[in-house]
């Protein structure tokens, strides 16, 4: 034991020495809210870290447990209007329901306001002389403002008891000096500016009955996976089926799952044969086979056969849990360029103000013309609210992650959507990743003479008594072509090298070329250089031989996966460069990366050396993601700029990735990256609206340009415009590049008879 142990020790301890948690804040209108709340919560003794979302009204808090007063932070934020509440499922249940009653509330709103509205307009415009009609004009401004108005007038009087101020607070301020303002002119004569006042009450009440609905819709992600789950499940109890609620299924208990129902927990299937509708999960489309030994997720359907299962995981612990806090946590945190705004957001209320103070003074002291003032300070604190700026970024975050979930894609952070738009290489791992990784029959190669069904039949009955991963792939080769296997006799193998048995009273070998050598036969000139070609294609040769002579060889091989080429070329579609990195030997590699239209090659790259190689092409200036599924791509994953997983791989390699393809469909690279980059450029185009309008139109509402009831349909609609293009993201697809076709001259795997003529010599 070294001196260094227990320094890595007390390292550990000290990291892990800080709380985490996850609380529910309500009572925020803006991203000036949300700026707040963070400060108050960071100047609090303890705290190693807030972030504060507007959108999602989450704060993520790192503390010290000794240090920090959980109870005392609440209480300080409890006097400045804002309530925490630790995450919960019953808490969560409790914010969806305000949510909704909120919604409801904000169109009853809307459905006052926005009638009296039009009547007060055409009061003060239609009668302006009239006493009757100004009179009339305050009677139906007073519910506009007082009432339809009272969730925003009560916010900002709020904070304004408090020494703060928020986008509530320009607008109750704007309003309400509107209101006295043509209250005082009421009673001496003068310009009514009713109009002005209900008119913008109404936008902005109708911009809030908007923005509460498009972010409800955001955010709805995660509840409809929730929901996916099933409620019951069917136990086996002393071989009687008990239905109870999915709460109390238990690791390890035995359940029943029928055709077409969901199936309840994490588990693996101990009888039955049965296909499952995966695409909860994965995104993908087609059910997938399963059979004794396969392992199934909760909340995926069971398409046809009933299944019996052994529960491996519940609750918390399931595969859609787990999915679910990926995502909570990618929609929690914030994105570099959400910090930039949202400290914009936190010093923009103030100066509102102080612009508005001197837009009235200027008018007043330089022009003469005080009533002009007014207007014009009305209209720069109205057409100033940050809120747009607030939901530029999560509304983008939360939609963009919620449709990658659909798609199959995990977005581990915001972080990650940065990082994509930078990167130039994408460097997949070999086998499990670009290959199936599983040894498959690929060439059947007859002798000058022999038939290639005999070949392959008589070697498959001998495979068929051994565990060897190569006889595995030519027994289930011999099976897809619908070729029987014979029985055999007196079978011998040699450990990794070949087998013999007796097949159709002929003694058969079947083997390594040193294998076959050994037992006498002799390889013709013309089969040997066949052999070899298939061994340049990447495959390994089998060799079967009876009665003296070698007949024939097979070719076995871990092929690409389907759509590899197609992935690949899609990938160079976008600019990208793409590189191949395996352990393999220098012959296999290049066979795959040709199959596959891959020019960069990196071979009989140790495991401990991947993240170096990965290092080497950063240090070359390039930006590298890494695509792999295995324990010893997790190094890789960790040093690339991008660490892509394959789902179906080890948890070590999904832990050490940024992005996770649930599937083991390597085309979600291409639908990670698209969707990551779409929803950069989603969240850049909602912050040019959102500070590009305020930037625009302060200026044009100072100098009398823009009047008060345009900047109050302007700042409505700026709230609304970046919800609704966030939302765009839902009808995010992946695009359909054309496949890139791989060597002419390459050996194609043998298919079912129902596809391809038999084999033939």
């Amino acid at each position: 034991m070294t001196a260094a142990a227990p320094l890595e020790t007390e390292t550990v301890r000290a990291e892990c020495s800080y709380g985490h948690e996850a609380l529910i804040v309500e009572g925020m209108h803006c991203a000036s809210c949300a700026a707040r709340v963070e400060r108050v919560l960071a100047r609090r003794r303890g705290v190693q870290s807030v972030e504060v979302n507007y959108a999602t009204h989450h704060a993520q808090l790192a503390y010290e447990p000794r240090m920090f007063d959980l109870e005392a932070a609440t209480a300080a934020l409890g006097k400045l209007g804002y309530r925490l509440k630790p995450v919960s499922r019953e808490a969560e249940a409790q914010a969806d329901a305000e949510h909704e009653r909120a919604q409801r509330d904000w169109l009853k709103r809307v459905w006052l306001s926005l009638p009296l509205a039009a009547i007060v307009v055409v009061l003060v415009y239609g009668f302006p002389n009239h006493a009757w009609a100004r009179w009339l004009a305050l009677v139906l401004t007073l519910p506009v403002e007082f009432v339809a108005g009272w969730p925003i007038l009560s916010s900002g009087l709020q904070r304004a008891r408090h020494m703060s101020a928020n986008m509530d607070t320009l607008i109750a301020l704007g309003t309400l000096t509107a209101f006295a303002y043509s209250t005082v002119h009421l009673l001496v004569g003068g310009d009514l500016f009713y109009d002005t006042t209900v008119v913008i009450m109404a936008f902005i009440v109708l911009g809030r009955y908007f923005e509460t609905r498009a972010t409800g819709r955001a955010s709805g992600a995660i509840r409809a996976l929730l929901e996916l789950g099933a409620k019951q499940a069917r136990v086996l109890v002393d071989r009687q089926e008990r239905l109870v609620a999915v709460e109390e299924v238990t690791v390890g208990a035995i359940v029943r799952v029928r055709p077409g129902e969901k199936i309840p927990v994490d588990g693996e299937v101990l009888d039955g044969r049965s296909a499952v509708d995966e695409s909860m999960l994965t995104g993908e489309s087609l059910p997938v086979e399963k059979t004794p030994g396969d392992k199934v997720a909760g909340a995926t359907i069971n398409a046809e056969g009933a299944l019996t299962i052994r529960a491996t995981a519940v609750g918390a612990n399931t595969a859609l849990a787990q999915i679910v806090r990926l995502i909570e946590g990618a929609q929690s945190h914030k994105a570099p360029v959400q910090r930039l705004a949202d400290r914009v957001a936190s010093i923009f209320v103030p100066l509102v103000l102080v612009i508005a103070g001197v837009t009235l003074l200027g008018w007043w002291l330089v022009a003469g013309d005080a009533s002009q003032g007014l207007v014009a300070a009305v209209a720069v604190l109205i057409i100033a609210c940050p809120c747009a700026m607030g939901l530029a970024t999560p509304t983008a975050i939360m939609t963009g992650t919620g449709r990658g979930a659909a798609l199959g894609v995990l977005i581990k952070s915001p972080e990650v959507l940065e990082r994509s738009r930078r990167i130039d290489t994408v460097i997949f791992d070999k086998t499990g990743t670009l290959t199936t990784g599983k040894m498959q029959l690929g060439d059947v190669i007859a002798a000058e003479g022999e038939n290639a069904v005999v070949l392959l039949e008589r070697a498959a009955s001998v495979e068929a008594s051994s565990e060897h991963p190569l006889a595995a792939a030519i027994v289930a080769g011999a099976h897809d072509h619908g070729i029987e296997i014979l029985p055999a006799r007196d079978f011998a193998s040699s450990t990794g090298r070949g087998a013999t048995a007796i097949v159709d009273d002929v003694r058969v070998s079947v083997g390594r070329r040193s294998f076959i050598a050994e037992h006498g036969r002799e390889l013709d000139e013309r089969l040997d250089r066949r052999t070899v070609d298939a061994e340049l294609d990447g495959q390994t040769a089998v060799f079967v031989a009876w009665d003296g002579w070698v007949r024939g060889a097979l070719g076995v091989g871990d092929r690409p996966k389907p759509n590899a080429a197609q992935t690949v070329g899609r990938l160079r579609a976008m600019g990208l460069d793409v590189a191949l990195i395996t352990g393999d030997n220098r012959h296999t590699a290049d066979a795959v990366a040709r199959e596959v239209g891959i020019d960069t090659i990196l071979a009989e790259v140790l495991p401990a050396d991947k993240a170096g190689e990965v290092r080497r092409l950063q240090e070359q200036g390039k930006r590298v993601a890494v695509v792999g599924d295995g324990i010893n791509d997790a190094p890789a994953l960790a040093q690339a700029d991008l660490g892509v997983a394959i789902g179906t791989g080890t948890d070590v390699a999904i832990e050490a990735s940024d992005l996770t393809l649930i599937s083991g469909d390597i085309g979600g690279v291409v639908t990670a990256l698209e969707l990551s980059r779409r929803t950069l450029r989603t969240i850049h185009q909602n912050l040019a609206w959102a500070c590009g309008y305020n930037l625009a139109a302060i200026p044009l509402a100072a100098f009398g340009i823009l009047p008060p009831i345009a900047a109050g349909a302007i700042m409505a609609a700026s709230s609304v415009s970046v919800v609704s293009n966030s939302l765009r993201l839902f009808r995010f697809g992946p695009t359909n590049a054309q496949p890139v076709e791989g060597r002419a001259d390459a050996h194609p795997l043998p298919a079912a008879p129902s596809e391809n003529p038999p084999l033939a010599a």
